[in-house]
C-alpha cells in the first residue's frame, strides 16, 4: 500500500510474474484464459481471504533477490545536505502544498528510509510515477546524487534515544480494519506502519493524508500518460478500493506515530 512502494518490480522478470499473480489474486473471479486453470490460480481461488498477505510477502521475497543483485552505491549524508537544495523549496516548508494533479500536501520525506527514496526518484526518472516537476528534477540526479540525498534525509529531523511503539497506539474504527486487512498493509508496511519488510518499500505512519490518498488513486490509473503510478503491487491492491475506502485507510494511517516529519528549513522558518 502506500505511497509509495518502489517503482522497480516490473523491470524484473521475478517482479513482474509476482505482480502479475497478485493482481489475479486481487481480483480471484477474473476470467484471463492464460491463467484460468493454472494450478496456483486454483488455489488462490480456495483460499482468497489470508492470500493477499501470503502472496504480498512472497512477492517482496522476489523483487528483493532481483534488486539485491545491483551494485548498492554507498550515500554520503553530508554531501546530501549539500544537494537538497533541489528539494527544501517544497519538502522543506510546513504544510506546503503541491497542484498537480490535484491539490495536496508534498509528503514528509525527513525520517523517510533511504532505499525508498532512491527507488522513488527512479520511478520518476524512469516515468513509472508520472509527475513533471519530480521528473525533471529526478532526471538531473546521478546514482550517487540520488544515495546521498537519501542518506541525509534518512537521518533529518531524528532524535536519537525514541522509538516508536509496534503497535499503533490509536485503533482504527471496525470498517478500517477491515479495509486494511483486505489490502494486507502491514504485510509490507509493518504493524505499525513504520517499519516496512522491505528497506524499498516506505514508511507511511503519520505521512499527509491529502498525500497517501492522492498516491493510492495515482496507482488505480492505467492508460494515461500524464498522471498514475506504474507498480504490479501496488496497482493490484489499490484496485480492490473504492476512492472513499482508500480515503479512509489514509486519513486512518495519517493519525498514526511515525517517524517522518518535515523540518523547516532555516530560510523559510
Amino acid at each position: 500500500m502506500a505511497a509509495v512502494c518502489g517503482g522497480y518490480a516490473k523491470h524484473s522478470k521475478l517482479g513482474v510474474r509476482a505482480a502479475f499473480i497478485i493482481r489475479f489474486a486481487a481480483k480471484p473471479n477474473s476470467t484471463w484464459p492464460s491463467l484460468k486453470f493454472h494450478p496456483i490460480v486454483r488455489k488462490m481461488k480456495s483460499i482468497q481471504t489470508p492470500l493477499l498477505a501470503y502472496v504480498v510477502a512472497s512477492a517482496t521475497l522476489l523483487f528483493s533477490a532481483a534488486t539485491a543483485q545491483a551494485q548498492e552505491i554507498k550515500g554520503d549524508a553530508k554531501a546530501g545536505q549539500g544537494k537538497a537544495s533541489l528539494c527544501i523549496g517544497c519538502h522543506g516548508i510546513q504544510g506546503y502544498q503541491a497542484s498537480f494533479p490535484e491539490i495536496y500536501k508534498v509528503p514528509k520525506i525527513s525520517g523517510q528510509g533511504g532505499k525508498y527514496i532512491i527507488a522513488a526518484l527512479n520511478a520518476y526518472k524512469k516515468g513509472d510515477r508520472k509527475h513533471p516537476t519530480m521528473r525533471g528534477i529526478s532526471e538531473t540526479l546521478s546514482d550517487q546524487d540520488m544515495a546521498d540525498l537519501a542518506a541525509y534525509y534518512e537521518v533529518h529531523g531524528r532524535v536519537e534515544g525514541t522509538s516508536l511503539p509496534a503497535q499503533p497506539a490509536k485503533t482504527p474504527a471496525p470498517a478500517v480494519v477491515a479495509l486494511l486487512q483486505k489490502g494486507a498493509c502491514v504485510s509490507c508496511h509493518g504493524n505499525n506502519f513504520a517499519m516496512p519488510i522491505d528497506p524499498t518499500y516506505p514508511k507511511i505512519a503519520g505521512q499527509y493524508n491529502d498525500y497517501l490518498f492522492v498516491a493510492l488513486k495515482a496507482y488505480k490509473v492505467e492508460g494515461n500518460a500524464k498522471v498514475g503510478r506504474a507498480n504490479g503491487i501496488m496497482g493490484g491492491i489499490a484496485k480492490q478500493f473504492t476512492n472513499a475506502e482508500l480515503k479512509a485507510m489514509a486519513g486512518y494511517i495519517s493519525t498514526v506515530d511515525g517517524d517522518l516529519k518535515t523540518v523547516p528549513q532555516s530560510r523559510f522558518r
